[in-house]
């Protein structure tokens, strides 16, 4: 009934409906891909403008030496570095302090600076090196090759886990012979290349002194030695003692190892580590001083006192030739 008399209760929804068509064909086409497009490149470049004026203005001030008290944003102050003996109490203070394993191992991470000249870079290296006070009963099963009965001998005696010649060969491509180092005399080595491939980096080598004719000091070092190697392109993580040896024995293993990393790039091409991190198995890392831990400045002293001897020794050849 009220659908027939719609203008009644509804006065003008007639016109209103009859003018809506009309109102819809007056609004024009839109375009959609074009406006986006346009808008695109407009936030595009806004985005970019923003982003570099919040890179300017988020610039960090420089940081500041060092804090007044013991509560302070780390990341506003210089990270602080401590000389080795003073790094190595507060480990142990650490230790007592949390009440953990008094004899947990000591650690260092070693960063290194591998460039040399121009785009050469110091291959990623491993070495094994002998420290001057040992710090587990744990050893490593050593191979001795040789065809000497007298050097055989030798080698059990100074505590190879196995020794032999030409035999081992076979056994050791068919992995029925497992070992941790293989140390080997040089008369044997034209008959060892087929393992070349197979022990790789364990091969048998001079500049890794595992070659040689001193069979008790090539076992000793590897039996007894620590391993350790580069990781990551530029840097070693290896322990060197036992939180409970004393300062004294621990700053040698530290200077023993440091030392012998040094080896592998030349003095001339400057100093080769560049930070040095200590901590034990239960605490945060210390960063050490390098002062007095680098083998470098022993050697421009003792470059120096050649020198100065050299000119003593021109003066006193040229003095009598004056006279």
């Amino acid at each position: 009934v009220l659908a027939s008399r719609r203008s009644w209760v509804f006065p003008a929804l007639d016109q209103r409906l009859a003018a809506a068509p009309a109102l819809v064909s007056a609004v024009p086409a839109a375009r959609p891909y074009a406006a986006a497009a346009k808008t695109a490149k407009k936030g595009s470049q806004k985005s970019k403008q923003e982003e570099t004026k919040k890179k300017q203005v988020t610039r960090r001030r420089p940081l500041m030496s060092k804090p007044v008290d013991d509560v302070y944003l780390t990341w506003l102050y210089e990270r602080p570095s401590y000389d080795v003996e003073e790094a190595v109490g507060m480990l142990k203070k650490f230790q007592e302090l949390d009440f953990t394993y008094p004899k947990q191992f000591v650690y260092i991470n070693v960063f290194l600076d591998m460039v040399l000249e121009k785009k050469k870079k110091v291959d990623p290296f491993a070495s094994t090196v002998l420290l001057p006070y040992r710090f587990t009963d744990e050893t490593n099963k050593v191979l001795v090759f040789t065809e000497n009965e007298q050097e055989a001998e030798i080698a059990r005696e100074s505590g190879a886990a196995v020794v032999g010649g030409v035999e081992l060969i076979k056994w050791i491509l068919e992995d029925e012979i497992q070992v941790d180092f293989y140390v080997a005399v040089p008369a044997i080595m034209p008959k060892l290349m087929l393992l070349r491939n197979k022990l790789r980096r364990k091969y048998p080598s001079a500049k890794r002194n595992s070659l040689g004719h001193d069979i008790p000091k090539m076992v000793q070092l590897y039996r007894e030695g620590l391993e350790y190697m580069v990781q990551d392109e530029r840097v070693i993580k290896t322990r060197i003692a036992r939180l409970d040896m004393p300062t004294e024995q621990i700053v040698a293993n530290l200077k023993t190892v440091i030392h012998d990393i040094c080896t592998f790039k030349p003095s001339t091409y400057g100093p080769f580590v560049q930070k040095l991190v200590i901590r034990s198995s239960t605490s945060e890392g210390l960063l050490l001083n390098l002062d007095g831990l680098l083998p470098q400045v022993e050697k421009v002293e003792e470059e120096e006192e050649e020198e100065n001897a050299e000119d003593d020794e021109e003066k006193g050849v040229q003095e009598p030739v004056t006279t």
